[in-house]
């Protein structure tokens, strides 16, 4: 998953960008609101956290500008101020939930996939895809019952795919979310993954629909 982290203050940007990658996102920053703008209205994110006391430009209205140009990636705010009117602005301009600093770093994570689990229609961390389980709490998987061992790569792999279930990924979309925009991740990384978890787990573990990309498999392999 790809996740903008929209924070000025670089200790508390530092603590959530690891723990955010810890639990298997990718995560790019911006310090500033004309930063953040640019970046949200250019890429593709599954999710954003975004803090209100921004410079250059105020975190809402980035919300604003992000909201009226159709961007509809969910959005945490975070502000230092816990005044229940401006709560209630950052939902109306389109937020999709809010958390006061100072907040607990296990409580934002927790928020955060959640709105993932949310846009995608889902409402367990337990994600089932046929013969494969994942859960996202604890980032593990088993396969027909049994535990597996993933690597950080091949849970992003299985978990971005988990959560876009009614639909093939190009091999393009899935190296954007799975490398993000500064790393050399490309189609050709994301061939060999496929090709290593088929060696893995089987044949079967992720289909390929023709002229349109991966999906975890199914009992039709088209």
């Amino acid at each position: 998953m790809r996740a903008l982290l929209v924070e000025d203050d670089p200790d508390v940007s530092a603590d959530v960008a690891s723990a955010l990658a810890a639990n298997g996102f990718i995560v790019e920053c911006a310090d500033d609101g004309r930063r953040a703008w640019f970046l949200g209205d250019t890429e593709d994110y599954d999710v954003c956290i975004l803090d209100l006391g921004l410079p250059s430009m105020d975190g809402l209205s980035v919300l604003r500008r992000w909201r009226s140009a159709e961007r509809a990636f969910p959005i945490l705010i975070l502000s230092a101020r816990g005044d229940w009117t401006e709560k209630v602005e950052g939902i109306e301009a389109g937020a999709d939930d809010y958390l006061s600093k100072p907040f607990k770093i296990g409580e934002l994570v927790t928020r955060t996939r959640a709105l993932v689990r949310r846009a995608a229609g889902r409402s367990s961390p337990l994600l089932e895809c046929g013969r494969l389980v994942l859960d996202t709490r604890r980032m593990s998987a088993t396969l027909d019952g049994g535990p597996i061992r993933l690597s950080a790569l091949e849970f992003r792999f299985f978990d971005y795919l988990a959560h876009q279930s009614d639909r093939a990924v190009s091999a393009g979309e899935l190296a954007e979310h799975l490398y993000g925009a500064s790393e050399s991740g490309d189609t050709n990384a994301i061939e060999a993954l496929v090709l290593r978890l088929r060696r893995k787990f089987g044949s079967d573990i992720v289909v390929t629909r023709r002229g349109f990309g991966y999906q975890i498999g199914s009992d039709d392999p088209g």
